[in-house]
C-alpha cells in the first residue's frame, strides 16, 4: 500500500482496483461480520465456506461485511452476481450452498426470506418488504464492503469527496454546500450541521478541534455502532472533511464507548490504512493539508453522550456537563473552539459533497431533509437496523418494514428517541417521522431508538422503566436531575406496587415539567418525556393503577394474585420447596396459594412443570 500524493493518483488507483477486479470475475460471498450476527455464529460461518471452497475447489471471494440489517435474521449471506439472499446461515450450510447455489444456481428454500405475512419467499434482497421502503445513505457501503479493507471503501468512490473537497473547493464552499443540504444533527437535539461548522469557521483560534460522538448510550440503540464497524472510512472521510471547512485543525478524536470492541478494532485499522495511502495526517494527498485522529475509549456512561460532558472524558476528567453558553464551537476541547457531531452526521458528508446539497435537501421532509437510521426493536417481527427518508409514518416503519406487531397482536405504541423520548400511541400511527413532527407529540427523535409496543404492555411500567435509566445514569450535578428524578422514580415504584395516590399524576407532571425548565443539560431537561408522554396518552392506565388497584395490560405482578389450577396440578411439589416465603400450602392434595404470605416473587411460576400456577387480574371494585 503506497502513499497516495494527489487526487489523480487516487482516481487511478480506483481504476486499477475496479479494473482488477472486473477482470477476475469472481463470484463473492458476502457474510455478515457485524456484532448482531457474529452473535449468531457468523464468524464460523466463514471459516466454514472457507474451508469447503478448498475441499471443492470451488473460486469465489468471501467477504466479511458490515450489518446488514435484517439483525433478527442472522448470519445473513448475500451471493454475488446472483443475489440471493439468505437467512440464518449455519456452518453446516457452507456446503450446500457452495454446490447448489454457486455451481449449480438452485436456491435452498430453507434459508430464504418469507415475508412474515404472506409467507412469501424472497430470492433477492430487493424482494424483502423490509428493505422495501428503505433508502440507504448513511448505509450505503454496510454489508457491500469489507471495513477493514480500504481498497474496498475507495473502489466504491470512498475520499473521492475530500479529493473534491481539497482541490475544488474553499472552507466556505463546503459549508454552504453543507447549509444548503439541510443536514440537521443526528444526535437528538438536530442543530442544523451547516451552522454549527460556520461557528466554529468563524470562531478566532489557531487551534481548533474536531470530535466526533460515537458514544450512543441508550438502550437497544445500535446504529453508530453499526456505522463504525462496517464502514468505517465514511466517517473518517466526513471529520476530514470538516476539519478542512472550520479550519486550523491537525487533530481530531472519535469518541467510543468500550462496550464497542468491534468498532474500536475496525477503527484502528481504518484510521492506520488512511495514515498510510496519504489520506490522513500530514500533506493528505500532497494539498499540504495536515489533519490525524485519535481513538477515545469511553468507560459506557450515558452522561457522556453530552457534548460537553464528553469533552471533559476525552481530557482525562469526569465526564459531567458544564453550562452553556459559551458553546463548543467558542470554547470545547481545552478550552479550544471545538465542532462535535456524531457518527451519522459525518457519515452524510460525503455523498453531499459529491452529489451535492441540493440533492439531499430533495430527499425528506420541508424542514429534516434527508434520511435517518433506527434500530428497530420490541414487539414487531422485523427487528433490525433500518435506514428511512425523513418524513415516511410510523406505520409504514411498523407495519410495512417492520411486518407487524408479533403475534398479530394490537398494536399500542412506539418509544422514539431512547430513554429520553417520548411514547407515541396508536392515535399518531400516521405522524411523520421527522424533527418538527415527532417534538409536537411531545417526543423527540434521539439518536435513533424506536421500540414497537403491543396490548400486553403497560405503560406506566414502561415509564418507569425508562426513567430509572436515566435516573441512574444522572451525573447528580443539578439538583433538578439528581432529585427531581429520583422523586419521580418513587412514585412510580409506588404506583406499579398498587401504592398509588391520588394526586401522585399531578404531582409527576409538575415534577416532569419543572426538570425539563431547570435542568442543566439536555439530558435532564429530556429525561421526564417518557412519563409525560405516557400520562398525555395513557392516563387512564395511571388511574387505573392508583385508584382501581388494576393493571389493564395484567403486567405489574404486585397488581395481581397468585392461583394454582388444580385440574392441572401433578402434586410434585416443587413450587412448595422454591416459595422463600411458605405461601404454599397443600390440604390433602389439594394445593393453593396463601395470599398472606405471599410476596409475589415468581418463583412457584418458574418451577412448575405444567403451567397450573398462573398469574390472576381481577379489576378490583372501589368502594
Amino acid at each position: 500500500m503506497s502513499k497516495l500524493k494527489g487526487p489523480k493518483e487516487l482516481r487511478i488507483f480506483r481504476e486499477r482496483i475496479c479494473s482488477e477486479r472486473a477482470g477476475q470475475k469472481k463470484k463473492i460471498v458476502r457474510v455478515c461480520g457485524g456484532t448482531g450476527c457474529r452473535a449468531s455464529g457468523s464468524l464460523q460461518v466463514v471459516e466454514a465456506f472457507q474451508k469447503e471452497a478448498t475441499r471443492q475447489g470451488t473460486d469465489f471471494e468471501i467477504r466479511p461485511t458490515g450489518c446488514q440489517g435484517l439483525c433478527e435474521k442472522g448470519p445473513v449471506v448475500i451471493l454475488e452476481p446472483l443475489d440471493v439472499f439468505y437467512q440464518k446461515v449455519d456452518p453446516f450450510d457452507a456446503a450446500k450452498i457452495i454446490d447448489l447455489t454457486l455451481n449449480r444456481g438452485r436456491v435452498v428454500g430453507r434459508l430464504q426470506v418469507a415475508d412474515p405475512n404472506t409467507g412469501k419467499l424472497a430470492v433477492k434482497g430487493e424482494e424483502i418488504p423490509f428493505y422495501g421502503k428503505q433508502r440507504r445513505i448513511v448505509l450505503r457501503n454496510c454489508g457491500q464492503i469489507d471495513p477493514t479493507n480500504i481498497e474496498d471503501y475507495i473502489a466504491v468512490g470512498g475520499y473521492e469527496a475530500l479529493a473534491k473537497v481539497l482541490t475544488e473547493m474553499t472552507p466556505q464552499d463546503v459549508i454552504e454546500e453543507v447549509k444548503k443540504s439541510g443536514l440537521r444533527g443526528r444526535g437528538g437535539a438536530g442543530f442544523p450541521t451547516g451552522r454549527k461548522w460556520e461557528g466554529g469557521r468563524k470562531t478566532e483560534g489557531s487551534i481548533k478541534y474536531v470530535i466526533c460522538n460515537g458514544d450512543e448510550g441508550d438502550p437497544g440503540a445500535f446504529m453508530d455502532r453499526s456505522v463504525l464497524e462496517g464502514d468505517p472510512h465514511s466517517v473518517i472521510e466526513g471529520m476530514v472533511i470538516c476539519a478542512y471547512a472550520v479550519g486550523s485543525c491537525n487533530e481530531g478524536f472519535i469518541y467510543v464507548r468500550e462496550e464497542y470492541p468491534l468498532a474500536v478494532e475496525n477503527l484502528t485499522i481504518a484510521i492506520s490504512q488512511a495514515r498510510e495511502m496519504g489520506l490522513l495526517g500530514e500533506d493528505i494527498l500532497g494539498t499540504g493539508f495536515n489533519f490525524d485522529l485519535e481513538i477515545k475509549r469511553g468507560a459506557g456512561a450515558f452522561i457522556c453522550g453530552e457534548s460537553t460532558a464528553l469533552m471533559f472524558s476525552v481530557e482525562g476528567r469526569r465526564g459531567m456537563p458544564r453550562p452553556t453558553p459559551p458553546r463548543s464551537v467558542e470554547k470545547g476541547l481545552w478550552g479550544r473552539p471545538t465542532v462535535l457531531n456524531n457518527v451519522e452526521t459525518f457519515a452524510n458528508v460525503s455523498p453531499i459533497i459529491i452529489k451535492g446539497g441540493n440533492w439531499y435537501a430533495g430527499i425528506g421532509s420541508k424542514n429534516s431533509a434527508g434520511t435517518k437510521i433506527f434500530a428497530l426493536t420490541g414487539k414487531v417481527k422485523n427487528t433490525g437496523l433500518i435506514e428511512v427518508p425523513m418524513g415516511i409514518t410510523i406505520r409504514e416503519i411498523v407495519f410495512d418494514i417492520g411486518g407487524g406487531i408479533l403475534g398479530d397482536k394490537r398494536f399500542k405504541a412506539v418509544q422514539i428517541g431512547g430513554p429520553s423520548g417520548g411514547c407515541i400511541p396508536e392515535q399518531h400511527l400516521d405522524l411523520p417521522v421527522d424533527f418538527d413532527s415527532l417534538t409536537e407529540v411531545g417526543a423527540m427523535m434521539g439518536s435513533g431508538g424506536l421500540v414497537v409496543m403491543d396490548e400486553s404492555d403497560c405503560m406506566v411500567e414502561i415509564a418507569r422503566y425508562f426513567l430509572s435509566f436515566t435516573q441512574k445514569e444522572s451525573c447528580g450535578k443539578c439538583p433538578p436531575c439528581r432529585v427531581g428524578t429520583f422523586e419521580m422514580l418513587s412514585i412510580l415504584d409506588r404506583i406499579v406496587e398498587g401504592k398509588g395516590r391520588e394526586g401522585d399524576i399531578e404531582r409527576l407532571e409538575y415534577l416532569g415539567d419543572y426538570i425539563k425548565r431547570t435542568a442543566l443539560c439536555g439530558l435532564g431537561k429530556s429525561a421526564p418525556n417518557p412519563v409525560l408522554s405516557t400520562i398525555k396518552y395513557f392516563r387512564d392506565e395511571y388511574e387505573a393503577h392508583i385508584r382501581d388497584k388494576h393493571c389493564p395490560a395484567h403486567t405489574c405482578l404486585v397488581l395481581g394474585r397468585y392461583r394454582i389450577r388444580e385440574e392441572d396440578c401433578l402434586l410434585c411439589s416443587l413450587c412448595q420447596e422454591a416459595c422463600p416465603s411458605n405461601a404454599i400450602v397443600d390440604e390433602r392434595d389439594r394445593p393453593y396459594i396463601d395470599e398472606t404470605y405471599c410476596i409475589k416473587c415468581g418463583a412457584c411460576i418458574s418451577v412448575c412443570p405444567t403451567g397450573c400456577v398462573v398469574m390472576e387480574y381481577e379489576k378490583a371494585v372501589t368502594k
